[in-house]
């Protein structure tokens, strides 16, 4: 890097140090920053991904950085990964991919191991300004029961999943969301499925028409954050996206002090 580069990264690191962040913020943005430090947006970058590199800071979502949780437990030593000596598809369509992995576990005998491999999937809570949440009433063949789900759906090859994330709230509900922030990337079902589930957190959203999304569409309302946790106890919150989404708003509005009210 050159001085002016180095300059603006020991100027970054230094309030990041100082705690002028709290664990868990959200960075300024590029174009903030740019126009405060008076740095291109390339040099920029590189600044921000050597904090990255360092684990000063964290990418959420396409130009979007967060300070760091804190945690206080240590990432064990020693632990070693399972050996993956070779995999054989067994089933391949445009939906599923269902394969053997023939694997090894430390000190246990190697054996084969079905892998089912789905699509990565986007999902957005958005929020207005009165504490509620943008939901769709939908029935579900699968489990045969009628419930409550964020708007949401598959990344297509080579797509930015905040790009599908908005697409998909304006196709199911006719509403745009005016900001998307990335909060949590997760597998559903771990030990034997891949699925990457991108989940977003929209603010505000503006109506732009009706949904396009006939097959996916359902009843769409602005449910109140407070009904959540009756909505859960009902059984009325389908898919582990909505509650991972709904569960991450309310766990950080609880860590602000802030308390949804009807």
């Amino acid at each position: 890097m050159g001085p002016k580069t180095t300059k603006v990264y020991e100027t970054l690191r230094k309030r990041l140090a100082s705690g002028e962040y709290a664990p868990g913020d959200k960075f300024p943005s590029e174009r903030a920053l740019v126009e405060e430090l008076g740095i291109g947006r390339t040099a920029l970058r590189q600044v921000l991904a050597r904090l990255v590199t360092e684990g000063a800071l964290e990418v959420r979502g396409r130009s979007s950085y967060r300070v760091p949780g804190a945690v206080s437990v240590e990432r064990p030593d020693g632990v070693e990964p399972w050996r993956i000596h070779g995999e054989r598809d067994l089933y391949d369509n445009r939906w599923v991919k269902l394969q053997l992995w023939d694997v090894e576990p430390p000190g246990v005998k190697r054996f084969e191991h079905h892998v089912v491999r789905l699509h990565r999937v986007a999902v957005t809570a958005v929020l207005d300004d009165q504490d509620r949440v943008l939901m769709m009433w939908r029935y579900r063949f699968v489990p045969q029961q009628f419930g409550w789900e964020l708007p949401g759906g598959i990344v297509d090859a080579g797509e930015d999943p905040a790009a599908t994330a908005l697409r998909e709230v304006v196709e199911e509900t006719g509403w745009r969301p005016k900001s998307l922030e990335h909060v949590v990337t997760y597998q559903p079902m771990v030990g034997m499925v891949d699925s990457p589930h991108e989940i977003f957190v929209g603010r505000g959203a503006e109506k732009v028409g009706e949904p396009s999304d006939l097959e996916e569409a359902g009843h769409i309302e602005w449910v109140p954050l407070a009904d959540v946790p009756g909505l859960m106890a009902r059984g009325e919150l389908m898919g582990s996206g909505t509650l991972v989404a709904l569960l991450h708003i309310l766990a950080s509005r609880r860590g602000q002090g802030v308390t949804a009210a009807r």
